[in-house]
Parts: C-alpha cells; structure tokens; sequence
C-alpha cells in the first residue's frame, strides 16, 4: 500500500462527514487563500466544500524559484488544514494537467463549481472552456479595493495612475476630511518619501518561522522535484501558515512602517528590505487580505507621509496595475499610444510583449548570477536569489533600469522577474516591467521611462563606496544612461516630461556621444559573455573603439565583447540616435 504523505494523512485526519448533495463547491485557486471573502465568508462552514488544486506541471513551466515554489504549496496545504478544521470539506487534487482538466470530473461529480474570477489572465484563460459549458461560475473577485467603474472614471487610454488614485480615494474617503479633501492638504506626499538611508533608525530584521511537518514535507519536496531550479530555499523565512501571516504583518506594523514613507526609495547593500513591510506575497495570495490591511494601517498613528506612501502603494498602484492588465488583455492591445507599439507573437506560455523601445539584447547572465563588476547590481541580484525578494526601487532602479540602458529584450526581463520573485503574478509583473520598468508599452500607463544614471544610484544608496568603479568619474551607468537617450530620442521626443534630458543629450559633443556608444557597446558585449566589467578593462575596450572606429583585441580581431555583441544584438551604429 502506498504511503500517504504527512500532509494527507493529516487532511484526511480532519475531514468532516459529508452527505452527497448537501454542500455549495467552491474552487479556491492557489492566490485566493482566505476564508475572509467571497463565499467562505459568506457560508456557514458546514454548508461549504473547497476544490483546492495542486499543478506540478504549471510549476515546471518556467524555472520559478524554490521559495516561491514552496511559498505557494506551503500556503495552500495549510489553507486546506484550515478549513477542514472549521467544518468545510476539502476535495485536495493533485493534477498532471491544467486546472480544467482537474475541475472537469470533479463538476460532473459534485456539481457545478463556483469560483472568484482569478486574477491571473493565465488562470482565466486556462478555465473559460468550464465557464462556457456551464461546469464552472464565476463570482466577483471579493480582495480587490477598487471597481471597474473606478479604473473607468479616469481619462484614458492612456491612463494615468495619480487619477486613479485620486478617484478611489474620493470614492472611498481614505484619508480625505469631512471636506472632502485630502488629509495634509495632499494626495501624495511622495516628495518627503526619498532620503537616502544613513543607517540610523537601524533596519529592523524580518522575522523567522518554525517550520512545522506540512511545511518541512512541502520544502523536502520542493528540493526533491525542482532541484534544478536557481535560487535558496530558506523555510525559516517562510510564513506558511494564517499565524504566520499574522506574525509578519505584525512585525511590519510596529518594526517598518513609522519609518516606511522617507526611506521608501532608499538603497542599501546593509539591508534588503529596509523599512518595507514584506507582506506583498502575502497580499498576492490572500492570506493577508488588502481591506485589512488598509485598515489596519489607516487606524495606526503614523507619520503621515508614511501612512500615506503605504495606502499609495496598495489602494493606488496594486489596484492599478490589476486594471491596466485587464483592459490591455495582458498588453496584447495598447490603444492611445503616442506612437505605435508592435506587439510580439507569444512563445511558449508566456505572452506577447510590446517592444516601444526596440530593444532586442539578451538578458545577459549577471541577471542569473554571474558576477559583473557593477556592485549595486550585483548585490541587488544575489539577495534576490537569496530570498526572493528585494524592495521595488531595487527592481526598478538597479533591475529594471540597467536591463533598460543595455537595451535588453523587455520580455526577457519581465520573464526573469516572473521566476525570480516570490510575489510574481502575469498581473503583477508585466505592468511593473512591460508597463513601467522597460517602458515597452510606450506611455500606456507611464509618462515616461525610469530610467537614470549613476548620479541617482549614488544619491539613494550605498553600493558605490564598496564598487571598483567611481560614480562620478569612472562608473559606465551614467554613459550608458547618455546612450541611450541617444538611440531612442524618435521614440521620445513626444513624451514632455522627456523633452529636457533628451535637450540636454543632444547637447554632448560629438566626442562625449561616441564615448557613450563606445561605453554601451563594451558593457553589452562584455556582460553577455558572462564576464566582469572592471575599470581598467572598460577604460581600454573604449579607447580601442573611439581609436579603431571599433573594439579590437590586441592582434587586431575584434575583441570577444564585439563579436559577442555582434551576434547577439546586430550591428550598432557607433553615432545611434534617430
């Protein structure tokens, strides 16, 4: 006889008696892991049955890493235990298939299903045959804050993200007076929110878990099935249970959030996190709930600029990325572009991407792990795998932004970010990176690229006292930040909040604009062979180029970096621009 696993036994352990007939199915998707809304809330327990189901196969569509992995099957276990321990039936399925293919018999046999519409498009996509043949019916999403005749109030396309959240607040009151005016006078106080952190108020230290059997036989499983996938599973870091999303939301109130709004867009190799709460994971799975949160926050005595950069991120932003995914159809259709956008084919499960920019280059392996010599790079991409988490200035600022100047492929990079990071959803993910990250999607829901050069990093964080290369002199970010305002200044141009950087790059010399070329060019080539990018290496690659008209090596062939570059990303013109 086949040994059950610990996790079986223990459901089968708890499962109540059920009479055919007599319970109300629900199919609970693995981001929807709360009792808290929607049916479960509404329902006795004993009324109710969960379809919880588990997909190896989705898991090895894409090398996610283990944390997440485990982050999710740890989760939904333990929501099963949960909800067996409080009268519901459990009908726990593991499918070799998608999720239709596990729903489908289990319709026939129960029922008609129910289920919260997910919000994944992936999900969506994979379940419509069910809901067109009556097997399975979709109820409204009960976590999310906003409507869809909020996202609709707001002009657009292209749609702006202040609009919207100054239509949900005024909706909804949050932190508006009896006047029906924003608290402070203001809807944003994101002006206060960016000091760079000198190191005191020390960073709190996130909490750890004791991981308990269920979550011991998930991790062993994990390493087990996906050994080959990249990253550290740490199960001490892992809350996986309804207390352990207590106990981290509890940390984040009194440890993080006081402190949260200044330091918010600060960076540092002495601490990952900083002041950020962590608890987006959590948020992405329901087992923290947004409306508690909220709430939790809006009734703490806080600084105002923190309490409000907090309910900016998770009444404005979250909710508004979920809306432009929507109505964009994962960024298949991008209507009121100031220029056209061609989106490409799909490949594999992954969706089209939107390519404003044209940037074609391959991510190169610094984003995997590979050292390249660019300290804040390099230590913002080993936390990551690390943890599975860095905080979204890092994503945006280091990630993002150098991907960005290197003219990396913007699919690429969001696919990276989908396996990378614990809290990674197609409707998190290709916003951030496709919508505000690349600006692939043109000005769909940006009004401009973030980009920057070494200036800002220097600015916000740490990482230059501990890099070989000089921010102010030596460092190849601020060159390649000229290049490539260079290279696409037609694509810019429209954009107003463009117009002075791109006055000012076309400002450089003819000599400076070949420097920034050179600089692009090298560092391209150098980072897609795998190799360090060093002061003294970069300084000799740029003057062979500006000298030969070309990089060469000593015997003059074309160096390694040139022709790797060649060959990846097609012939550049040493000028660029339009």
């Amino acid at each position: 006889m086949r040994h059950l696993s610990h996790f079986a036994e223990r459901l089968a352990a708890s499962a109540p008696r059920v009479e055919p007939g007599t319970r109300r199915w629900v199919f609970v998707p693995y981001d929807q892991l709360s009792d808290a809304m929607g049916p479960l809330a509404e329902a006795p327990p004993g009324e109710l049955g969960v379809v919880l189901v588990e997909s190896p196969n989705r898991a090895t569509q894409r090398p996610y890493h283990p944390q997440k992995l485990a982050l999710v099957l740890a989760n939904l276990r333990h929501f099963a235990l949960e909800q067996a321990a409080r009268g519901v039936a459990v009908r726990h399925v593991v499918s070799p298939g998608d999720y239709a293919a596990a729903l489908r018999p289990l319709a026939a046999e129960l029922g008609p299903l129910e289920v919260m519409e997910p919000a994944e498009r992936l999900l969506r996509v994979d379940l419509a045959p069910l809901q067109a043949s009556g097997a399975l019916r979709t109820l409204p999403h009960a976590g999310w804050l906003s409507t869809e005749a909020d996202f609709a109030a707001i002009p657009g396309p292209p749609w702006r993200m202040d609009a919207f959240y100054r239509q949900v607040r005024r909706r909804t009151g949050v932190l508006m007076d009896a006047r029906g005016k924003p608290v402070g006078g203001r809807f944003s106080f994101d002006a206060e929110n960016r000091k760079p952190w000198p190191g005191d108020p020390p960073a709190p230290e996130p909490p750890r878990f004791t991981p308990d059997a269920i979550t011991q036989e998930v991790g062993d499983l994990v390493r087990r099935r996906f050994a080959t996938h990249q990253g550290t599973l740490d199960l001490s870091t892992l809350p996986a249970t309804a207390e352990d999303a207590a106990r981290l939301w509890a940390w984040a109130r009194t440890e993080c959030l006081n402190h949260f709004g200044p330091y918010e867009d600060a960076l540092s190799r002495h601490s990952r996190g900083l002041f950020h709460s962590r608890v987006a994971p959590l948020l992405n799975l329901h087992r923290l709930l947004p409306q508690q949160v909220l709430g939790d926050v809006l009734a703490t005595d806080l600084p105002l600029a923190s309490k409000e950069g907090f309910v900016r991120q998770i009444l404005g932003w979250r909710e508004f990325v979920r809306h432009v995914h929507r109505a964009t159809d994962g960024f298949r259709q991008l209507p009121g572009l100031s220029a056209p956008t061609a989106v490409q084919t799909d490949h594999a499960d992954a969706p089209g991407a939107p390519n404003h920019l044209g940037a074609t280059a391959p991510l190169p392996a610094a984003w995997w792990g590979a050292p390249s010599g660019l300290a804040c790079l390099d230590d913002v991409v080993r936390g990551v795998w690390a943890e599975g988490y860095t905080h979204h200035i890092a994503r945006l600022m280091v990630l993002s932004n150098l991907a960005t100047l290197l003219g990396c492929d913007p699919r690429a990079l969001t696919d990276w970010f989908w396996v990378a990071f614990t809290d990674a959803y197609d409707w998190v993910v290709e916003p951030n990176v496709l919508g505000m990250g690349t600006f692939a999607a043109g000005d769909v829901m940006t009004t401009k690229p973030y980009v920057s050069g070494a200036a800002y990093l220097a600015r916000m964080g740490d990482h230059c006292a501990g890099c070989a290369f000089d921010p102010a002199k030596t460092c190849p970010i601020t060159p390649l930040y000229w290049a490539f305002l260079h290279r696409n200044d037609a694509a810019l141009r429209p954009l107003q909040r463009m117009h002075l950087p791109l006055a000012s790059a076309r400002k450089r010399s003819t000599e400076q604009q070949r420097h920034d070329h050179a600089v692009h060019r090298a560092v391209l080539g150098r980072l897609a062979e795998g190799a360090v990018v060093t002061p003294g290496w970069l300084k000799s690659e740029v003057a062979l180029a500006l000298g030969a008209g070309r990089a060469t090596g000593a015997d003059g062939e074309p160096s390694k970096a040139a022709a790797a570059l060649e060959g990846a990303h097609g012939q550049i013109e040493l000028f660029g621009g339009d």
